[in-house]
């Protein structure tokens, strides 16, 4: 079943240079092993998607300053816009792990990063939301969605060995696409 605003393949590409996202691998420390465990979580988390936005929505619903940007601009939560960003959000999970990390896969990061920032926010959607998340919690939601994946790799039943590497390769991809989606952020050269 399609979902709306999934445009994983179909998006412009970004203005992002390969040896640019090479160098952002490289300076997460993203290797051969990272990948490996890269795949594994992917296994391990594809059947637990639903139970990790549970507990992240419910996290960011119970902090208003945080549910405010899924709103109308009176802060009001839009219903039909947080279900829409859900859907979206379960399969950026998979994408983070299970897709290859090439130029699609660039190229639909810094996409979300349009969708958060002014240029974008909203419009996927049709909704008349907040028009911008602030880059200090973009950075700042590192924290809550690295750190709680943890306790959903350990359901996998591989050794701890193996679960700290998922989650360190996790951890890794998920500051190098704030990295990315902080590209529409910076001002002209400063990225």
């Amino acid at each position: 079943m399609a979902v709306p605003g999934y445009d994983f393949g179909k998006v412009p590409d970004a203005p992002i240079s390969d040896a640019d996202f090479e160098l952002l691998k490289k300076t997460v420390m993203w290797g051969e092993e990272d990948e490996k465990y890269r795949k594994m979580a992917c296994e391990a988390l594809k059947g637990q998607v639903e139970d990790i936005l549970d507990l992240w929505y419910g996290w960011v619903g119970s902090n208003q300053h945080l549910i405010y940007y899924f709103g109308d601009k009176s802060g009001r939560p839009i219903p039909q816009y947080l279900e829409a960003v859900r859907k979206r959000f379960g399969l950026w999970i998979i994408d983070t792990l299970c897709k290859p990390l090439d130029r699609q896969w660039l190229n639909y990061m810094y996409e979300i990063g349009l969708r958060h920032h002014r240029t974008k926010k909203g419009k996927t959607d049709g909704v008349d939301t907040v028009e911008h998340i602030p880059l200090r919690y973009m950075i700042a939601f590192i924290a809550p969605i690295g750190l709680t994946i943890k306790p959903f790799l350990e359901k996998s039943g591989h050794p701890p060995e193996a679960v700290e590497r998922m989650w360190a390769a996790w951890v890794k991809l998920v500051v190098l696409q704030v990295a990315i989606w902080s590209y529409p952020y910076a001002k002209a050269g400063e990225w």
